[in-house]
This record gives C-alpha cells, sequence and structure tokens, in this order.
C-alpha cells in the first residue's frame, strides 16, 4: 500500500509571522532583513506585494530596493520564529506522530495510518490543515499530498500561496516530468550547470538518463536524483522526536570587515576548525573529510573538499586540513567576506579505529597525547566556558604547519 504524506510549507513564514503584529502593511511591499551595519545586510522573507517587484531572498537590501524603492524593511525577531514553529507542529502532531520539521517553516507529515480517523480524504485533510492554520494562527500554508516526500515537497512548491496540490500515481509523471530539474529536492545550483551540460534541464530528461551514468558523474548523488525523478523515494517520515543521522558538522562566520592577509585568514579558520573539532568530540564522531567555503564580498562562494588520510577530530590535524583547501580557493590580498569549515564523511568512534591506515601506527603516541590535550581542554570549556582557553593554532600569529604563503 503507498504512503500517504503531506508536506506542509508555511507561505513567507518570517514575512507572515512579522505582519500579524502589522496587518497595515499586508497589502505593502515589506521584507525582514538582517541589519546592515553588522554585514548581515540581506532579505530574508518578503510577503507577496514585495515579490511582485521581484524581491528575493538572500539578495542584499541595497539590490532589493533598487526594485522596490518604497520597500518597508522589518528585523527578524528569531526567537519568536521558533516560538511559532513549535505550535504548528503542535498542531501537526494532532494528526500523527510522524511529523519530520524541514527547517523552521516545512514539515512533513506521513498520515498513512491515521487518514482514516479524519475522514480519509486526503486532499480534504489538507484543506482543513490550511484552514486551521489560518483561523488559529493567521498564518497561510502550502500543502503537497503524495506517495513520497520528494513528490508532497515538490507539491508544496508547485502552486503558492495557501493551496493544496495532490501528486499521485495517476498524475505524478504529467505534473512532474515538465518542471525544471532544479525543482527537484536537493538539485542546487551546482548541480543544475552540470546537468545542463549533457541536456538534461528537466525532471522528465534526468528520469530518462541512464543511472549508472549518473552515478559515474555526480556520485551516490546521481543515483539518488536519478530515482527520485522516477518516484522512487522511500525515506520514512522519522518523528521529529527520533534523532536525525548527522551527516555533517560545520560552523561558519561573516566577518566583520573584510579579511585581506593570510595571518587573518589563518586565525579564522583555526578558531572555525577549533569549533568543529570540539562539536565532533561532543558527539562521540570522526570526521573522514573536511570542506572549506569561502565567500567573498560580492556574495560569490567558492568550496572545496578532500578526504583526510584517516578519521579524526583533532583541531591541529583538521585545522591543517582546512588551511590546505583555503590555499586552493584564496590568494592574498582578494577580499574574504565569510568563511566555513565543515567536517564531512562522519564516523561513529568505534569505526574511526577500524579506518584507520596500518602507516600511521608510528604516529599513535603523539596522537594519544594529542587527544588527551583537547579532552583537557574540553572539560575546562565544560567548566569554565568556551573562552576559558583555546588551540595554539587559533591564535594568528602561530604560523608553523601552515601553508599559506
Amino acid at each position: 500500500m503507498d504512503r500517504i504524506i503531506l508536506h506542509c510549507d508555511l507561505n513567507s513564514f518570517y514575512a507572515s509571522v512579522e505582519l500579524r503584529d502589522h496587518p497595515d502593511l499586508r497589502t505593502v511591499p515589506t521584507a525582514v532583513c538582517g541589519d546592515p551595519s553588522s554585514r548581515h545586510g540581506i532579505i530574508l522573507a518578503k510577503n507577496e506585494a514585495a515579490k511582485k517587484y521581484g524581491v528575493q531572498t538572500a539578495e542584499t537590501i541595497w539590490q532589493a530596493r533598487k526594485k522596490c524603492p518604497g520597500l518597508v524593511l522589518l528585523p527578524p525577531h528569531h526567537s519568536l520564529y521558533r516560538q511559532v514553529s513549535k505550535q504548528v507542529n503542535a498542531i501537526y502532531e494532532q494528526y500523527t506522530d510522524l511529523v519530520e520539521p524541514f527547517g523552521i517553516d516545512e514539515s512533513w507529515l506521513d498520515v498513512t495510518n491515521t487518514l482514516h480517523l479524519f475522514g480519509g480524504d486526503a486532499r480534504a485533510l489538507a484543506d482543513a490543515l490550511r484552514e486551521r492554520m489560518k483561523r488559529e494562527l493567521d498564518l497561510t500554508l502550502s500543502v503537497g499530498v503524495s506517495f513520497n516526500k520528494v513528490f508532497a515537497k515538490l507539491g508544496s512548491d508547485y502552486k503558492k500561496p495557501d493551496a493544496t496540490t495532490v501528486i499521485s500515481r495517476e498524475n505524478w509523471q504529467k505534473l512532474v516530468w515538465p518542471l525544471p530539474v532544479g525543482a527537484l529536492l536537493y538539485v542546487g545550483g551546482a548541480a543544475q550547470k552540470l546537468l545542463a551540460q549533457f541536456g538534461v534541464k528537466t525532471i522528465g530528461q534526468l528520469a530518462s538518463c541512464r543511472r549508472d551514468a549518473l552515478e559515474t558523474l555526480m556520485g551516490k548523488m546521481g543515483a539518488q536524483l536519478h530515482d527520485y525523478a522516477n518516484g522512487l523515494d522511500t525515506d520514512p517520515v522519522r518523528s521529529r522526536y527520533e534523532a536525525e543521522p548527522v551527516k555533517s558538522v560545520g560552523n561558519g562566520t561573516t566577518f566583520p570587515q573584510n579579511l585581506t592577509t593570510a595571518e587573518q585568514v589563518r586565525g579564522g579558520i583555526a578558531i572555525l576548525a577549533d569549533s568543529v573539532a570540539s562539536r565532533l568530540r561532543h558527539a562521540g564522531l570522526y570526521a573522514g573529510g573536511i570542506q572549506v567555503t569561502v565567500r567573498d564580498p560580492q556574495f560569490r562562494d567558492r568550496s572545496r573538499q578532500m578526504q583526510l588520510p584517516a578519521p579524526t577530530h583533532l583541531i591541529r590535524e583538521l585545522t591543517a586540513a582546512a588551511m590546505e583547501l583555503t590555499h586552493q580557493l584564496w590568494k592574498p590580498p582578494a577580499p574574504v567576506r565569510a568563511l566555513t569549515v565543515t567536517a564531512i564523511h562522519l564516523v561513529r568512534s568505534e569505526d574511526a579505529y577500524e579506518q584507520v591506515d596500518l602507516f600511521t601506527a608510528g604516529a599513535a603516541p603523539k596522537q594519544e597525547k594529542q587527544e588527551k590535550l583537547e579532552a583537557a581542554m574540553d572539560r575546562l570549556r565544560g567548566k569554565y566556558g568556551t573562552g576559558v582557553i583555546s588551540y595554539g593554532a587559533a591564535h594568528p600569529e602561530k604560523k608553523e604547519e601552515d601553508p599559506l604563503p
């Protein structure tokens, strides 16, 4: 029997929450944005009136105001958004215990085993949810209904705002295959460009590709996207109380001023790697690889990743690898607006030891000493706060083992 899955997407969530307190702005172009003085001056959300002027999420304020000079700007209230998100999911949980949030404003609901309690009609249930959301929380909702999570999300995106779209076994090819490939879950800008080089611009064209060819081109993700395009997604909806497997651990920051020297970038990378290493140890995880993203003042991102010789959660090793990647991406004095360091290919501690290369066995005493050192740092930070101690590599003046010029 097919599953019955709903994907509920709150329309213009941040802006909709803010406009509850500013009903006079509902028909006025309005956007929620970060603080320009702290270099986070980008559009976080916009209402329907602003969308008509072409205002887009993540563009800078000056770009948005160029399109819409009369744009009203409101500051964000993130604690309020989290509170409202909890209220929304509490409503969803009255219909099923399988509610999986996807960000702060979206959730999947698996109602396969509970739909009969609410009339047995999935579309009618979706419409009832939309009406209830308007009545109780003054928010609008778009809902996709389908037999898997990927198509349910496609359905919620298909028509906005305040709409229900059913993608069924009978109509899915007609509805889904003509859509641009970027409408498919996890097909980002880089994947779109890569697929376009091979003439793949729609989901239908992706579906007709050879699965093994896509896997050769894009790795495991290629095979997964082929399955998605052919309606073969089988990923279950998890309860929000069920922990999701951690796939990566990262930390990034936007700097108050652009970084332009090797010393400044070195310090930024080391601090981020320190944070990532601490979080890995706390979770009992090791990184099998590392990724670095460098953002310039024009919001252009460049990323590189590499496999590590052996899984690690040590600051020194993560910092060295991250600096090596940074050296491939950046040369001074090109300005750097933001940096991100992400640990990838994660393994649990019991698996990490099995993957260590035998040729590194001679370094075991040094490795053990470093493990003890960083474990001691974690204990001190846990007792006295994160600022009580930092690893030497996190200080810009420390330059040993640094591949940067």
